[in-house]
């Protein structure tokens, strides 16, 4: 048995509760259990809702809801206001943990509870942090370098799943609102580059949490074409557009508003 007692598990949510039951019911499988449970949704539907209603029955959850659909930051934001243990875990409703998941977790955790200097502990990405350096044998550790060529240093930050202080607005501020998901993701990794966030990131981050979009319930996340070009010719363009904003928005951006 895990129990995570000074964890708040902070999922967000919207259209997908088919998905979330299935969090949830595997996190229980594997014998997870948190302080807390905080479900925020975005103001899905009707028939999500009901469904919403009937798990928190089961797996007694707090339930945040909204009346109509704010976006990313005012999810993010309402859900981490409602959590009060000391450590957030947070995580998207279409995710699936393997078995390996609670043994590595607990490592991360332990790495943030003795390590004061430390501000979060990635678990998952689409591909490895631009620059690592060997923590131990499950971890590096994320750096930026001022100069570094590799634009994708920017993602010192990710939205995805992660475990975080709760303390984590004092810090780097409050996720932006009324912006398009994907800039609210950015402002907040400007805020932690800004702000020299320190934290790890899993080697192995394929194996932990398995992203599952399904037919009936896909992902809601849309991007324009020329960001997912794989052209020679629109990948220079584009790399070179990044490198140059985003080092620019490093210095440039104001913060964001903080506690």
């Amino acid at each position: 048995m895990y129990t995570f007692f000074q964890v708040s598990l902070l999922i967000t949510h919207y259209n997908r509760s088919t998905s979330l039951s299935n969090l949830l019911h595997k996190l229980k499988a594997l014998k997870c259990s948190f302080g807390e449970i905080v479900v925020s949704d975005d103001g899905s539907k009707d028939e999500h809702l009901a469904n919403l209603r009937s798990l928190q029955e089961t797996f007694d959850f707090k339930l945040i809801t909204t009346p109509v659909n704010r976006g990313l930051g005012h999810n993010i934001n309402k859900g981490q206001d409602a959590v009060t243990k000391p450590y957030t875990l947070y995580i998207q409703e279409d995710f699936e943990p393997s078995n390996e998941f609670p043994h590595q977790f607990l490592q991360g955790l332990n790495h943030l509870k003795t390590k004061e200097e430390l501000d979060i502990i990635r678990f998952y990405a689409y591909a490895p942090y631009a620059y690592l350096k060997p923590y131990d044998a499950h971890f590096s550790q994320m750096y930026h370098p001022t100069f570094g060529t590799d634009y994708s240093k920017i993602y010192l930050y990710s939205d995805h799943p992660h475990l975080r202080r709760s303390t984590f607005f004092e810090k780097f501020g409050r996720y932006p609102e009324g912006l398009k998901g994907d800039l609210t993701e950015y402002r907040m990794c400007i805020s932690f580059l800004q702000n020299k966030a320190q934290g790890l990131f899993y080697n192995d981050f394929s194996r932990l949490l398995i992203q599952k979009n399904s037919a009936q319930e896909p992902s809601t996340m849309t991007r324009a074409s020329w960001r997912e070009g794989k052209g020679i010719f629109i990948k220079l363009i584009r790399d070179t557009y990044r490198q140059l904003k985003y080092n620019f928005d490093i210095v440039t951006q104001p913060p964001l508003r903080k506690l």
